[in-house]
């Protein structure tokens, strides 16, 4: 048995922020030497005479509305049955002979050696489980363009941390979306976000009264039983 550092002990799940790989590779739109932004004569500068409000730039904001939702039903059932007769019978000694006294003697040896066996087995096994999944997950969080991709697609991040009686909510963000998809009130829905990185939860008296110390996880780790 290898020491305790070397024994596995099941972490928290976590979530890598970090931009997809794709995102840091492809060139910033305003990196472009050709790059002229666009809009009306109308919509340019600090005061634009008309504007949608819709997010356009790094580091402008856009409202991600979260309506994550995850349903799942599954079973399975299996059923095995096997079942066998073994019979044996007869005499230890044959003859073919014809001779009457010899059959006699044969018969009556048989008689006394006579072997006599049945056996049988049965085995049975039935198994079934099902599992049943039903989760939503419903806010609205603000999200910054950090980069104005190439192709014009935006790569968004966003962070909200409540802090109420002690207990601390953190909601964060991530992914890409398209202009196209942001509406009129500057809106965008999760689902419409390409590699998208939703992070939920809850720090405090709560998440530690129903967490398992480290000491319980590391005897679950090596418990064989």
């Amino acid at each position: 048995m290898g020491s305790i550092e070397n024994m596995s002990v099941e972490m928290d799940p976590e979530i890598n922020f970090k931009p997809p790989v794709y995102v840091e590779q492809m060139p910033a739109l305003e990196n472009k030497k050709d790059y002229v932004s666009t809009g009306s004569i109308f919509g340019q500068g600090d005061n634009p005479l008309f504007s949608d409000h819709k997010a356009r730039h790094v580091n402008d904001i856009v409202r991600v509305v979260i309506n994550e939702s995850a349903q799942s039903t599954s079973g399975a059932a299996k059923a095995l049955s096997e079942s066998g007769n073994t019979a044996l019978g007869g005499g230890v000694f044959n003859s073919d002979s014809r001779n009457i006294a010899v059959n006699s003697l044969v018969e009556r040896a048989n008689n006394l050696g006579k072997v006599d066996y049945t056996s049988s087995s049965e085995s049975t096994y039935t198994g079934q489980g099902s599992a049943t999944k039903d989760a939503s997950f419903n806010t609205i969080v603000s999200a910054r363009i950090v980069k104005v991709m190439e192709n014009g697609n935006y790569f968004i991040s966003g962070r909200r941390e409540i802090l109420v009686d002690d207990q601390k909510q953190i909601i964060q963000i991530g992914g890409v979306i398209r202009p196209y998809d942001i509406d009129q009130f500057n809106k965008v829905d999760s689902s419409k976000m390409s590699d998208a990185k939703i992070l939920y939860k809850t720090q405090g008296e709560l998440q530690r009264a129903t967490k398992e110390g480290w000491g319980t996880n590391i005897v679950k780790a090596i418990w064989p039983f």
